[in-house]
């Protein structure tokens, strides 16, 4: 007991640097990951635009449509506050709204209020049901999308009409307004409307796929005609781009910020609680390192050796276990053949008188007594009992 007394306490848990050792790597490849994003992001940063956006030539997004537009003589200014696009209402300009969706309730309150009855055309780009609610209350939107993109007009709208086939099936919708154009129907549901204000000069065209706008899809079916006849009616188009940097969508009203966020996010992040408190749980049972005390109460020692046996096979410390073994059988031999015990460890000292007492290898005794630590539980259990062995064999000599 006083030679395991004077071992120091075992822990399971890593040290810092046996973390950091296993964790360098994957820091240094997430950096450079980071900055590889980092530096295509800012090469690239310049010669791109937004999706929808009529300055950009990338597939994605509508310049061609602005340039044919241009040729027609229709101008196309991009804004991205709703005061610019709210200053823009009148009878010869039509607001082409992009991204509908992402507006703020306030924002397409406005809007609407806007346009109303202005003699303007207001064109809704595949907008949703957050949106139709406030932009165009008689219409609402089908959750199942459009069985195919490609689709008829059958409708007597003369723009449809002369394009003939076009790409506008993402969104169905319904409606409830008299005298509106129903077009581009899919399973019995229009693709397209245009509604009619009731001052009788304006109008608002709800389509449900901003194909007709992309520069890679302006040439497929009758996509450029529709697109140059709903927004080339007026001499002027103003083109509205949705921004994060437009202060009106800050000042929201009575929302607050959790409004703001989809439920989808509070829900997700409520998981990830539960199971950082779980995790937590999980880990409380490691309260630390283990710190040697004197015990209050006498205990037997068959019940100590035990419970550190199983202590270090649960942590499979071999190591520790069998050098706890041969430190107990090198103190208890040295005064056996003569050799003091504070010498007991030290090999120089305590083979030699061995090997002259048992007239036996000294190399077989150094494995046996001061070897490397055994591989598995097998070869732990070999070493006890050749320990036991030796120790019997010293007795009995």
């Amino acid at each position: 007991m006083t030679a395991e007394a004077t071992l120091p306490a075992t822990s399971a848990s890593p040290s810092a640097r046996q973390v950091w050792t296993r964790a360098r790597g994957i820091l240094l490849a997430l950096v450079i990951l980071l900055a590889a994003a980092v530096a295509i992001a800012a090469i690239r940063s310049d010669a791109r635009h937004g999706d929808l956006d009529p300055r950009s030539a990338d597939p994605y997004g509508s310049r061609a449509v602005a340039e044919l537009l241009d040729d027609r003589g229709v101008s196309t200014r991009v804004v991205t506050t709703l005061a610019q696009a709210r200053a823009a209402a009148g009878p010869d300009t039509t607001l082409l709204v992009a991204v509908p969706d992402l507006l703020t309730n306030s924002q397409q309150s406005g809007l609407h209020a806007a346009f109303t009855d202005s003699g303007s055309r207001t064109v809704l780009v595949a907008p949703g049901a957050p949106s139709l609610n406030r932009l165009a209350p008689e219409v609402t939107a089908d959750p199942g999308p459009a069985l195919t993109s490609a689709l008829s007009p059958d409708c007597s709208l003369p723009a449809a009409q002369r394009a003939g086939d076009a790409e506008t099936g993402d969104y169905r919708y319904r409606t409830t307004a008299t005298g509106a154009d129903e077009c581009y129907p899919s399973a019995g549901m229009p693709t397209l409307l245009r509604l009619p204000d009731a001052s009788g000069g304006g109008d608002t065209v709800v389509i449900g796929s901003p194909d007709i706008l992309f520069n890679k899809r302006l040439d497929k079916q009758g996509n450029a005609s529709l697109a140059l006849q709903l927004l080339g009616s007026r001499p002027h188009l103003v083109w509205y781009l949705p921004s994060l940097s437009d202060t009106s969508a800050t000042n929201s009203g009575s929302q607050s910020f959790f409004d703001l966020l989809p439920s989808g996010w509070l829900w997700g992040t409520l998981q990830l609680f539960i199971a950082a408190a779980l995790a937590a749980l999980w880990r409380a049972r490691r309260l630390g390192p283990l710190v040697p005390e004197k015990l209050p109460v006498a205990i037997r020692a068959s019940e100590t050796v035990e419970g550190r046996a199983r202590l270090y096979r649960k942590a499979n410390a071999r190591d520790r276990a069998a050098n706890a073994l041969r430190s107990t059988t090198r103190t208890r031999l040295a005064p056996l053949v003569g050799v003091p015990v504070s010498q007991a460890h030290a090999p120089e000292a305590l083979l030699p008188a061995l090997s002259a007492h048992l007239h036996g290898d000294g190399q077989t005794l150094h494995a046996l007594l001061f070897g490397p630590p055994p591989s598995d539980d097998a070869a732990l259990i070999a070493l006890a009992d050749q320990l036991d062995a030796l120790e019997r064999e010293v007795r009995r000599s």
